[in-house]
């Protein structure tokens, strides 16, 4: 039954099973020592249940079971069997904790955690005892101390400290110097409750309610007064910090924080999801647009007009600066992008297509460097090559030697690039009228970067300036 059930249902390995198997031979002999139920529950999908997976009674004139019928095959739920679910979750014991079984007996259990020869905890070890006897019998007395517990709790604290507590966020448990509960504001109450605690945590000693692998005693004996750490308990994530308190030559007690970063966690999550898919979205668009400039290229080569040849190599330039842009945000975590990075990239492949090999022709990137999201720098990317294209096309047509700055400044509200050269100049009007590289520059960066361009030329050379809203 347990091999069927476990191979069924849970995902543990054959080594594994056949280690449960073995335990399971023994219950019957550990329910007669004990004189309580024993059980074998394993993990399977659901992080808030466990499979009975084995069951033994006890045996003997006094023995007496919890249970009429068979569990096995049966399902622990976390909010009635809360020590099940926390040691197979933390890998560490629990004792004497309330739990309602199957037939909806009150019991209390102890669980010990099954592990593995790798460590791994594999299912728990349950061994239950019936308290509905003691529950009658303290009943009474449980109504006559339930207010004085109360004002124990608040004369355990200063006044201004406990109405503290019980406006942070966090759970907050105190213990005394033996490692039991004396205090617990009602975060911590309520969290614990979420867990399937059904007993107080004021009276509760520290192994039952950590969240860590270690005991009091441990934490009691190191060196070190702190510790943090994160854990997964059903669908929470949990930080926990351990601060213990000292005496004057002993310990005299131990506070535990609890922190819920359940949605911290989550949004963390979602922005490295975002981010991957991001990254994957540039590097694919890049790779695209590379194969459409290919793909061009190809055609370039057996095009036999010179003009419709260069009108090709044009196209293939623009489309080469916007990969460039994805390229560059196909390796970063966000999507921003340093500007100096694209326009270094740009001036690399507008010269590798439009530089004359016999001219000698330099190309500088000067001033500022910043931040810029990925649509801003696709945009400025298209205007600052269409502009280079055009200096090195026309600006040297009659000189050997030439020099082009590309100038980046940034603004507060408004930043700027100076493209200018000391070439031959050119008349304004015309090139306004009849150019299409001029009309995409201008539309550009009058609708997609909000800003506006000026442009001045003489025999001097030609100085073109444009701007863009910065971010907000």
């Amino acid at each position: 039954m347990l091999r069927e059930l476990c191979q069924k249902e849970t995902r543990l390995s054959e080594q594994d099973i056949e280690q449960l198997e073995k335990l399971a031979e023994q219950l019957p002999r550990i329910a007669n020592l004990v004189k309580a139920d024993v059980f074998i529950d394993c993990p399977i999908d659901d992080p808030d249940a466990l499979l009975v997976v084995a069951e033994a009674k006890p045996r003997g004139a006094k023995a007496i079971s919890n249970y009429q019928g068979s569990v096995v095959g049966e399902l622990a739920v976390r909010t009635n069997e809360p020590a099940a679910l926390r040691t197979m979750e933390t890998g560490v014991g629990t004792r004497d904790l309330k739990a309602l079984t199957q037939e909806n007996k009150k019991v209390k259990q102890n669980v010990e955690p099954i592990k593995n020869k790798l460590g791994k905890v594999i299912g728990v070890l349950i061994m239950e005892r019936d308290i509905t006897a003691d529950i009658k019998k303290n009943k009474q007395m449980e109504i006559l101390t339930e207010t004085t517990e109360q004002l124990s709790d608040l004369l355990s604290l200063d006044e201004s400290e406990d109405v503290i507590a019980n406006y942070i966020n966090d759970a907050i448990i105190i213990f005394n110097s033996q490692g039991y509960a004396k205090y617990a504001n009602t975060v911590a109450k309520k969290l614990y409750s979420d867990l399937g605690y059904k007993d107080q945590i004021k009276g509760m000693h520290f192994n039952n309610l950590t969240l860590g692998q270690k005991q009091f005693r441990e934490l009691a004996i190191e060196v070190n007064s702190t510790e943090s750490f994160e854990v997964s308990l059903s669908d929470m994530i949990l930080k926990v910090n351990y601060s213990m308190m000292y005496g004057k030559d002993n310990v005299a007690g131990l506070v535990m924080l609890i922190k819920d970063i359940t949605e911290v966690k989550k949004k963390e999550k979602k922005l490295v999801l975002k981010s991957v898919a991001l990254e994957e979205i540039h590097h694919r668009v890049k790779n695209n647009l590379q194969m459409i400039a290919s793909l061009l290229r190809l055609q370039a080569r057996r095009v036999d007009n010179q003009e419709g040849r260069q009108a090709l190599i044009v196209s293939i330039n623009r489309i080469l600066s916007i990969a460039v842009t994805h390229d560059i945000l196909s390796q970063n975590e966000i999507n921003e992008v340093y500007i100096k990075s694209i326009l270094n990239k740009i001036i690399e492949n507008t010269a590798a297509y439009f530089l004359n090999e016999h001219k000698n022709i330099e190309i500088k990137l000067l001033g500022d460097n910043f931040i810029i999201d990925s649509e801003k720098a696709t945009s400025i990317a298209l205007v600052v090559n269409e502009l280079l294209q055009n200096a090195l096309k026309h600006a040297f047509e009659d000189q050997k030697d030439g020099l082009i700055k590309v100038k980046i400044y940034q603004g507060n509200n408004y930043s700027n690039i100076t493209i200018s050269d000391n070439g031959l100049g050119f008349n304004i009007e015309e090139v306004k009228k009849n150019r299409l590289g001029f009309k995409i520059v201008k539309t550009i960066v009058n609708d997609k970067l909000g800003g506006h361009l000026d442009l001045e030329s003489s025999q001097q050379g030609t100085k073109i300036v444009f701007d863009f809203k910065n971010e907000i």
